[in-house]
């Protein structure tokens, strides 16, 4: 198991929360943006972290170092390049500079052991890195949209989740009832990754990495709802 980071934000962790850059318009402005949402900003802090955006402007090997912990938030499909695929129809233009950033911060807090939580696109990132492959459009595999519902506003749909994981430690039960928008999702596994939750259409809805301390891989968005209990676990094992 690689080393530790020692602990590097004073009594609370530091939690670099991914970010990407984009167009966008405020008051007379409309240039690029660093643009995170602040729903996980406010979930990091609220956990007792302390939050930072970490875009592709940012050097990942040298704020890795800074780092206590890591947010992977949700965004924009990946490039399927990556697990050598071409793109979908329904899917979204990748964001390159995004996909290379957040893989190389990625691999360089796991080499650090620094605790992990990736959410949504993050839990593909995850999977993606680890060699696994995406079904691009759920729709066409499962027959419904019920992981995207309404583009722009989050639905809700019922987990299973295995009770004997870290997942089901943090959580403490074997079914909860979760935000979603996403319309892709883990086809084949990435190497090391353990699913340990499923949506009832079956697909995975989670992932962890049980050799390291901790990394855990939601596919829907902890952020948008009023549990707190993911980003908690994440800042407690920062904290160490």
């Amino acid at each position: 198991m690689p080393t530790p980071t020692p602990h590097a934000g004073g009594d609370k962790p530091v939690i670099a929360v991914s970010a990407g850059d984009q167009r966008a318009r405020w008051g007379a402005w409309d240039e690029m943006a660093t643009v995170v949402p602040s729903a996980y900003m406010r979930a990091v802090n609220a956990a007792g972290g302390v939050p930072v955006v970490v875009a592709p402007t940012t050097d990942a090997e040298t704020i890795a170092e800074r780092l206590d912990g890591l947010v992977l938030t949700g965004g924009a499909d990946l490039d399927p390049q990556l697990y050598g695929e071409g793109p979908h129809p329904e899917a979204q233009n990748p964001d390159y500079d995004r996909d290379v950033f957040e893989l190389q911060i990625l691999e360089a807090c796991v080499s650090r052991d620094v605790p992990v939580l990736a959410i949504c696109r993050g839990l593909q990132l995850l999977n993606v890195a680890r060699g696994g492959s995406l079904f691009q459009h759920l729709p066409d595999e499962v027959g419904t949209s019920m992981h995207l519902p309404t583009p722009g506003s989050f639905g809700r749909h019922r987990v299973r989740i295995e009770l004997d994981s870290r997942l089901g430690r943090i959580l403490g039960r074997e079914r909860a009832d979760v935000p979603t928008h996403h319309h892709q999702g883990i086809d084949r596994l990435g190497k090391g990754l353990l699913p340990v939750a499923w949506s009832e259409d079956d697909v995975v809805e989670a992932v962890e990495d049980p050799e390291l301390g901790f990394l855990v891989a939601v596919q829907w968005h902890p952020e948008a709802g009023d549990d707190l209990t993911l980003f908690e676990a994440l800042v407690e094992a920062a904290s160490r």
